[in-house]
């Protein structure tokens, strides 16, 4: 094996296994080197331009994981952001995605994924980072996810919105005041109000 190919092992190691390819060639590496080692069988393809060194730990969260680097600029939102901050029994089907307005949706192949386009203060407000298996992954909130499900409730099941609500509030010790500033910036506060008052 080449210096080139164990420099290449090196910079993945130093990325807790996973790389991007367009971050790789921008390191200076050449697709050949990327293709020796893949045909060794010493990395993956784990997604669209997405690879993983084949003796890297398993990931705890393959899915959100996989999505966010195939998708660096996206924020995990609504049913997946529910899931993160257990505050939901639904098991995605998908990896659930806010991206803003006028932003191009990353083609993903795997994990599945759904992308929801946020506008303005909406697409800035909450976000959270988070460290999985050593990658920083942006999630929204709790309380920005809740009026989230608000707004998108359509499309999520109102049951589902309603539920997620009351674990916020009730286990999760999420104050209401917080959750009603984001329903006001997501322009759903006279939809949640009601349900909110329901509870305290």
């Amino acid at each position: 094996m080449s210096m080139k190919t164990d420099e290449l092992i090196r910079t993945f190691r130093k990325n807790k296994g996973i790389l991007r390819f367009s971050r790789i060639l921008k390191e200076g590496f050449h697709r050949k080197q990327v293709k020796a080692l893949f045909d060794s069988g010493k990395i993956r393809k784990i997604g669209h331009g997405l690879y993983q060194l084949a003796d890297a730990p398993t990931l705890s969260d393959p899915d959100l994981v996989g999505a966010v680097l195939q998708s660096p600029k996206s924020v995990i939102c609504l049913i997946s952001a529910l899931s993160f901050h257990q505050a939901t029994d639904e098991i995605p089907r998908r990896v659930d995605l806010a991206i803003s307005i006028g932003s191009r949706a990353n083609k993903i192949d795997y994990p599945p994924v759904i992308f929801f386009h946020f506008s303005g203060t909406a697409w800035k407000a909450g976000i959270e980072t988070h460290k999985i298996d050593g990658h920083d992954v942006h999630v929204y909130g709790l309380a920005k996810t809740i009026a989230d499900c608000f707004k998108f409730r359509n499309k999520i099941g109102f049951d589902v919105v309603q539920k997620a609500l009351k674990i916020a509030v009730m286990e999760k010790h999420i104050r209401p005041g917080e959750i009603m500033e984001y329903a006001k910036i997501c322009r759903v506060a006279n939809v949640v109000r009601p349900y909110l008052e329901a509870l305290v």
